[in-house]
């Protein structure tokens, strides 16, 4: 018989909580000092909780949400989930890169176990979800956006590249949204989140507490507990610009998006060019690339193993260390990228950055799930 809360040991202190509650696996990140940003050991008890509930028949859905911060403190109460950790991953990245890519093994694999997760799983993404927390929400079966829902892949911003199965699920979006996220970092709300399907489910985040204990008392009913509580969501601004998304960014090449931004004139197309500037060149193209890629790809495993290649390589070029000193470290806000331009940033650097990595060196799933 699975323990109760009030039968297992739980640190409260601990970064992320595991624990089965009436059927039901729990999920609690618990970092709000860092909104939640995902370390490598989180992502290890996230493992090792999902492999347990998985043989554990009284199981029956996993809900993942996050701890509120303490007394209610606004300045902690932001986010589900910010990101990884990227003082771990630029560190490493200045040294030999070994942690940063254990990282990414340990993350990547998390997320493909998500992804093939047979127990239906329900992601609340109240707050800020980016980055890692992408990754963590967008395999469940359920996705939750509220009103205070803040999503985006920022990376480009910071010399990465939307990873955590950016590759995967960013072309898979209607039209052409994914290759205007990737490339420009942009934030988009819960009512967009709901519009192209990255939440399916939309409801204020007043009714979440009460949403979660009936799933807690009827865990079968998951499904009709959602559906029943779901609201209308506002209009989304980003189906207003869905016309202009998929016009501008029509083309898989960077060059070709900035000149087709230029041509229009437009005050969006002028925030576009504005913002795309600030970013990296080396990675807008990777992240294309890697769009291209990644919507070719039959299963998200090679998806996976894929972009842990591409970050193996890019934690390896100067833009990396570099964006986070200008945006986390130092926050000038001022990068200096290498190359500087779309132009400098040669196909063939590209190509090795999309070259695979020997058999012994290369991404693998779980070996419990290798075959799903």
């Amino acid at each position: 018989m699975a323990a109760t809360p009030h039968q297992q040991e739980i640190d409260m202190t601990d970064p992320v909580l595991t624990f089965i509650e009436n059927g039901v696996g729990r999920i609690r990140l618990n970092r709000p000092r860092a909104i939640h940003a995902l370390t490598p050991e989180m992502c290890v008890a996230i493992i090792d909780a999902l492999l347990g509930w998985a043989k554990d028949d009284s199981v029956v859905a996993v809900m993942i949400d996050h701890l509120p911060a303490p007394d209610g403190d606004p300045k902690l109460s932001r986010g589900f989930c910010a990101g990884g950790d990227i003082a771990l991953i630029a560190n490493s990245a200045k040294t030999d890169c070994v942690e940063a890519e254990r990282f990414f093994s340990i993350e990547y694999r998390m997320n493909h176990l998500l992804f093939v997760y047979e127990k239906p799983i329900v992601a609340f993404m109240d707050g800020i979800v980016m980055g890692g927390g992408v990754g963590l929400s967008l395999p469940a079966r359920y996705r939750v956006a509220t009103e205070r829902t803040t999503f985006a892949m920022p990376e480009t911003g910071i010399g990465l590249f939307p990873d955590v199965g950016g590759g995967w699920y960013l072309p898979r979006l209607p039209g052409r949204v994914g290759a205007w996220l990737a490339a420009t970092g942009a934030r988009i709300d819960g009512a967009d989140c709901a519009a192209v399907g990255i939440a399916t489910h939309y409801m204020p985040s007043e009714a979440l507490d009460a949403v979660k204990a009936r799933i807690l008392t009827n865990p079968w009913d998951l499904t009709l507990v959602l559906d029943a509580a779901s609201a209308q969501p506002p209009a989304s601004k980003l189906v207003a610009s869905r016309a202009d998304i998929d016009r501008l960014f029509a083309s898989d090449t960077a060059e070709e998006i900035v000149a087709a931004l230029e041509a229009d004139g437009g005050e969006w197309a002028q925030k576009q060019l504005s913002t795309l500037r600030t970013k990296s060149p080396q990675t807008i193209k990777v992240a294309l690339r890697q769009l291209v890629e990644g919507a070719a790809k039959s299963s998200f495993a090679d998806n996976m193993a894929m972009e842990y290649g591409i970050a193996c390589a890019v934690i390896r070029r100067p833009d990396f260390v570099e964006g986070v000193r200008a945006v986390i470290v130092d926050k000038d806000n001022a990068p200096r990228w290498n190359p500087a331009t779309l132009e400098e940033v040669s196909d063939a650097m590209i190509d090795a950055i999309f070259e695979p990595l020997p058999a012994d060196k290369g991404w693998t799933p779980l070996p419990e799930v290798a075959d799903a």
